[in-house]
């Protein structure tokens, strides 16, 4: 095999033809004919001594050896395309650049205002399109169509970077009138009718039961190790849909600090502590490598990071 004689755009094709497992899908997104395509996986075929893309009842899928290789193939892409990155550095106060950011209605509430009111001051034509965990797939975040996800995560990609915004803790908040306001102890915290919120990770989520412990979350697990549970009313994934319902009497919104300061101020609602402690979970922005080396990319990262320390999270 000599590497010398290798077209390098032969492993662009490869790397789109393993993650799209479709020669069709994989001309479309490099713009060339589905003929083309095919005659580049020929070679590719030739190139490795395999067949890379198998035809099975599930549709094309990557044979072992695509499977080892494509890792291999995904970073000396990244490589080149830090090698050729132009040297010149982003203007941000003349730049019109969309940042498409997902974000949990958490991260959104707690940072999108103050993010604004910092980009207003030092790039005002920058525009955000923010996105929903729902919306976003792995794989785009993996292919940089999505420049940035802000959430909880506790199971990423080894290839993808990340970085901590913050850490929060738990708070209850509840009407003034709640009858357990006045008395609030561990006891009536488990008498009490709760709400439940939890929009973690990225894609779509499924339905919930009270019995499924397994996929509560913190606060629930946390119960569930001193052999307690909760009385779970209402199921949501959006954490200020939480805060409204918290409006009615009898019931309890277990929400992050942050958020709870929301709508701390409202004469309507008090806040209490969490008769129990809760381990505090972290928030952290995660980007693709395929990002990591533009400069546009790498000045959002140091304004978020320079955001939230100024803030004092």
């Amino acid at each position: 095999m000599n590497v010398q004689k290798m077209d390098l755009n032969l492993l662009v094709y490869l790397d789109v033809l393993l993650d799209e497992c479709s020669v069709t899908r994989a001309a479309e997104r490099l713009g060339i004919t589905q003929p083309a395509m095919s005659n580049s996986l020929r070679r590719l075929r030739d190139w490795f001594d395999d067949p890379l893309l198998v035809r099975t009842s599930e549709g094309m899928q990557p044979t072992q050896r695509a499977q080892q290789i494509k890792p291999s193939i995904r970073e000396a892409l990244t490589m080149l395309e830090k090698t050729v990155q132009p040297v010149e550095g982003f203007n941000a106060e003349t730049s019109d650049r969309v940042f498409r950011i997902m974000a949990s209605d958490y991260g959104e509430a707690t940072l999108l205002p103050r993010l604004c009111a910092h980009l207003n001051k030092v790039a005002p034509n920058i525009s955000l399109d923010m996105m929903t965990p729902s919306d976003v797939s792995i794989r785009d975040l993996e292919q940089g169509k999505v420049d940035m996800a802000i959430n909880r995560f506790s199971n990423l990609p080894d290839a993808f970077y990340q970085k901590a915004l913050w850490y929060d803790n738990f708070i209850c908040l509840m009407h003034k009138d709640n009858p357990l306001a006045q008395d609030f102890t561990f006891e009536a915290y488990l008498e009490a009718s709760h709400i439940w919120v939890s929009k973690t990770g990225i894609g779509k989520g499924m339905g919930m039961g009270p019995r499924e412990f397994q996929r509560l979350g913190r606060v629930d697990d946390t119960l569930a190790q001193m052999g307690k549970e909760r009385k779970i009313s209402v199921f949501t994934r959006h954490y200020q849909v939480a805060g409204l319902l918290a409006a009615q009497t009898h019931l309890v919104a277990t929400l992050p600090r942050k958020l709870a300061k929301v709508y701390a101020d409202s004469p309507m609602f008090v806040v209490r502590q969490v008769p129990f402690a809760i381990p505090p979970f972290e928030l952290k922005m995660v980007w693709s490598p395929l990002l990591h080396y533009s400069p546009d990319h790498r000045w959002l990262r140091e304004q978020m990071t320079l955001m939230t320390e100024q803030e004092g999270y």
